[in-house]
């Protein structure tokens, strides 16, 4: 197996753990569609028994998404909701969680509706202010578990000074990275414990597989979370594992894009007389920009904005009216979305709640793809007018 953990990423992106098939020379990753592999004799094996377990495919995939992250271990999932569930599945009876108050709402719901019942504590916090986590740190607390950006008001986390607060009270933290993709930023390297991703989006990048992973430097750390896996079967299969690494392999190229086309819609829409706020992090009066330029790369093509007197029958039908960009949930695709999050992802969470954190009725997510930038301006403007 050639080592590129050392190249630039695209590079990466590309040839991390796919080498040539050793049987035929294929440069393609092979699809190892296979529940099940011949024995020697009984426990005597070439490194694989059940698929559950292990598959090619899929170890080419983790060995991808470890070296983007600049990781040491990944272990993929059935979806990003899979591998939420299984870090939680690391806590006992009594333990505290602490995470943001502006969260994608299906963590939400995991956290709230799941995993309470099981008598683990969480603490919803505005977490741009560290010294709001710091205040809820108790001898119970185990995991920090935040997104930078969030979902969907784009707040930007201090991952490193999460960190520290992590480490100087002995805490698991984990950050959902999927909003930023390992292109524009790498939370390991910022101190982090564990990196998820939602693969269905940007890594994967065409909406045509569910799947999630995790990332991790410590090996005892994988050993608990691949235990899981493989005790709990959300293993993802052979054909989306090869879709992902097709995908991956213009991760670079959608993402330079994606940032291109995301800079050019949040400045037309920052000065539309229609839009009362917007949220992308590349604004220099973006709360945190400062800590968003340091810890990413660029500030990605998720935007998210807020219709000036608009209820909600008018938030809907503005929705609803655009040709280019389809309104529908999810993100990171190349082509664009509109999403509304109080009845689309964050549907789950408490109206109160939600409205606290600034997801109202007249919010509207854009997931920005990667047509041409002159195409989505029309659209925008036949709707906004």
């Amino acid at each position: 197996m050639s080592d590129f953990s050392k190249y630039k990423f695209g590079t990466k992106a590309i040839h991390a753990g796919a080498d040539p098939d050793p049987s035929t020379g294929a440069i393609m990753t092979p699809i190892y569609q296979t529940s099940t592999y011949v024995q020697e004799s009984p426990g005597k094996n070439k490194g694989y028994g059940y698929a559950r377990g292990k598959n090619p495919t899929r170890e080419a995939l983790q060995k991808n998404i470890a070296a983007l992250e600049n990781g040491k271990h990944c272990i993929c999932f059935s979806s990003g909701m899979g591998a939420t569930d299984s870090v939680l599945k690391l806590l006992r009876p009594g333990d505290e969680v602490i995470t943001g108050d502006d969260l994608y709402g299906g963590s939400y719901r995991m956290f709230t509706k799941i995993f309470a019942n099981f008598g683990i504590g969480f603490h919803f916090v505005n977490m741009s202010d560290t010294a709001n986590i710091k205040k809820c740190i108790n001898k119970n607390t185990k995991l920090i578990w935040l997104e930078s950006p969030t979902n969907p008001t784009m707040q930007i986390i201090d991952i490193a000074a999460c960190a520290e607060i992590a480490k100087a009270n002995n805490v698991m933290l984990a950050v959902d990275n999927t909003f930023a993709s390992p292109y524009l930023q790498n939370p390991l390297a910022l101190g982090a414990d564990i990196v998820m991703h939602s693969v269905t989006k940007y890594l994967g990048g065409h909406s045509d597989v569910i799947m999630g992973a995790l990332v991790v430097n410590d090996t005892k750390l994988h050993d608990q979370l691949y235990f899981i896996l493989n005790s709990c079967g959300a293993n993802p299969g052979p054909m989306d594992c090869f879709l992902v690494m097709r995908g991956i392999k213009t991760l670079h190229l959608r993402m330079e894009r994606h940032c291109f086309n995301g800079k050019i819609i949040a400045e037309y829409l920052k000065t539309h007389p229609k839009i009362e706020k917007i949220y992308w992090p590349g604004f220099t009066d973006h709360p945190n920009h400062a800590i968003a330029k340091k810890q990413m790369r660029d500030f990605g093509g998720m935007i998210s904005f807020v219709l000036k007197d608009a209820g909600i029958d008018e938030t809907f039908k503005i929705a609803s009216s655009f040709k280019v960009f389809s309104l529908a949930e999810s993100l990171g695709g190349v082509e664009s979305l509109v999403n509304h999050p109080a009845t689309m992802t964050h549907a789950s969470i408490p109206k109160e709640e939600r409205e606290k954190a600034g997801v109202v009725d007249n919010l509207l997510r854009l997931s920005v793809g990667v047509e041409d930038v002159e195409d989505l301006l029309e659209d925008l403007k036949n709707v906004l007018g």
